[in-house]
């Protein structure tokens, strides 16, 4: 199959995930249809009961309205007492919207009611599914690019070893083309590190974003005096946010603080991005050597620093 035709699959899959989607949003609304607000008025009650200083322009843009229909929308909230306008602090040409008491109450059972169907969706599977659920969402939300922007680093936990062995295999086969050899490798690694495992000379982090593993990397022990980074991953979702940068600098600051004199890596020319991160923390270009290994012909190369 042509690059072309796989991605004439791919859209037509994501559109039968939208038609699924859109009956699956129908099926839980349902009840809030019963009420006198259209779906359409309930989501823009929620955004200005959730956010301060909404202009009837952001509520257009950021709902996809249009201007005509949400200034209707918004006149008609006024006539019923929900929704005031009031000039901006910051700019007196800017009318604000924000709702009344009458307008939170009124909103109120419809926030409980949407949530209520959502929970009872979610009560038919069981924990493991739903954090599965939540999981993928956010995965969507991440790959689209309207997720949180924040972050944080943990250790690993159960699970976490084979999750980095499967994005790191799917990672180089997808962006470079590497054949099962260097899976092979990367699951060498990481047994070595959980059978070898230890607290004052080794470390292994994971970061996380919206409950999602999306970037990791391991210092463990070339020898007394020198710590060896190893098997740094970002995820594409992620990319952009520093957390290669993070992640590096978490692992100098660990062999600093565990004793270490010098920190080397392995890498290879071909991983560009990996390079400017390991020449923005400090490292240099010591060794470089021409090898075949995971169906490539490439260019292993020894970067290293002083701690």
């Amino acid at each position: 199959m042509s690059s072309q035709e796989q991605l004439i699959a791919r859209a037509e899959f994501v559109r039968r995930f939208n038609r699924f989607y859109t009956r699956q949003i129908g099926v839980l609304h349902e009840h809030l249809l019963e009420s006198e607000f259209s779906l359409t008025e309930v989501r823009i009650l929620y955004e200005l009961a959730h956010r301060d200083g909404l202009t009837t322009s952001d509520l257009c843009r950021e709902l996809g309205l249009n201007a005509g229909y949400m200034s209707r929308v918004i006149a008609g909230f006024e006539k019923k007492g929900l929704v005031v306008k009031q000039r901006s602090e910051t700019d007196a040409r800017v009318s604000e919207l924000a709702l009344t008491a009458l307008g939170r109450d009124t909103f109120e059972p419809l926030n409980v009611a949407s949530r209520n169907e959502v929970m009872e969706m979610l009560d038919r599977l069981t924990d493991a599914e739903q954090q599965q659920l939540v999981d993928a969402m956010a995965q969507v939300n991440g790959l689209l690019g309207e997720s949180s922007a924040s972050y944080v680093l943990r250790d690993p936990g159960p699970g976490d070893m084979g999750w980095i062995v499967h994005k790191q295999a799917v990672l180089y086969a997808q962006e470079y083309g590497w054949n099962a050899e260097y899976e092979a490798l990367v699951a060498e690694i990481v047994a070595k590190y959980i059978r070898d495992y230890d607290a004052t000379s080794e470390r292994c982090w994971i970061a996380e974003r919206d409950g999602t593993p999306v970037g990791s990397v391991f210092v463990v022990r070339h020898d007394a005096q020198t710590a060896k980074l190893r098997l740094l991953y970002v995820d594409a979702s992620a990319r952009g946010m520093g957390i290669g940068h993070r992640l590096v600098d978490e692992c100098l600051r660990f062999a600093r603080s565990a004793g270490y004199k010098r920190m080397i890596l392995w890498t290879n020319s071909v991983l560009t991005d990996a390079r400017r991160i390991y020449e923005k923390a400090g490292f240099q270009l010591v060794e470089e050597e021409s090898h075949h290994s995971f169906g490539k012909d490439l260019t292993g190369q020894i970067w290293a620093r002083d701690l």
